[in-house]
């Protein structure tokens, strides 16, 4: 089995469940997410044994975290955040793997403009074809700020980890998922991208 099938269906199987534990609330999704914090800290404490900055590590993830427990109250914020950032990471693997072309930076080999270009046309496509299926979002231009700025912010989250990963000279930071590693590289993103949702649900659009 190839890695992209891998990669496939190991999707397949979490993100509905993922999706599950979210919509199911109470106790269940506060399990869900203490359980993912505990293997995504156990992943960074073996990335940066003896090194100076896993105290910052570890600081960050408890701050992400516990933000992710308060927006995930909202079902909907929630759902909306994790979406554009599986679809960002989706259209930079295809993309990148379809079209190739320049590498967008040394810190992680496999990037490449493609897939950055990819990752923001997945996303927004993705915003296009749901957002008038649900009426707590319209399309507008500031939806499509808030877009832009989610898909930025998980692209910069997994190459900050990639960085940490050449740091520690390591490909994954685990084995737990086939076909994408550890947990840490598939929610590398996404811990980025939560306290940036709560700057713009909280601050700026004050919900």
């Amino acid at each position: 089995m190839n890695n992209l099938t891998k990669r496939i269906l190991s999707s397949a199987i979490l993100l509905p469940l993922v999706f599950y534990f979210i919509l199911y609330g109470s106790f269940v999704s506060i399990f869900f997410i203490i359980t993912i914090f505990f293997i995504a800290s156990y992943e960074w404490y073996l990335m940066t044994k003896n090194k100076f900055y896993q105290i910052y590590g570890f600081t960050f993830l408890v701050i992400s975290f516990y933000i992710f427990y308060k927006i995930s109250l909202n079902v909907i914020e929630v759902l909306f955040v994790i979406s554009i950032c599986v679809f960002t990471d989706i259209g930079g693997y295809l993309f990148g793997k379809i079209f190739k072309g320049p590498k967008l930076t040394k810190i992680s080999p496999n990037k490449t403009y493609s897939g950055m270009i990819g990752a923001y046309f997945l996303s927004f496509l993705f915003v296009i074809l749901t957002v008038n299926f649900i009426d707590y979002y319209e399309i507008s231009l500031e939806l499509f700020v808030i877009t832009f700025m989610i898909s930025t912010a998980s692209q910069i989250g997994d190459l900050i980890i990639s960085y940490f990963k050449r740091l520690s000279k390591i490909k994954n930071t685990g084995k737990i998922i086939p076909g994408h590693g550890g947990l840490l590289d598939r929610i590398d993103g996404l811990i980025f991208v939560i306290p940036i949702s709560f700057l713009i649900y909280k601050v700026f659009l004050n919900l």
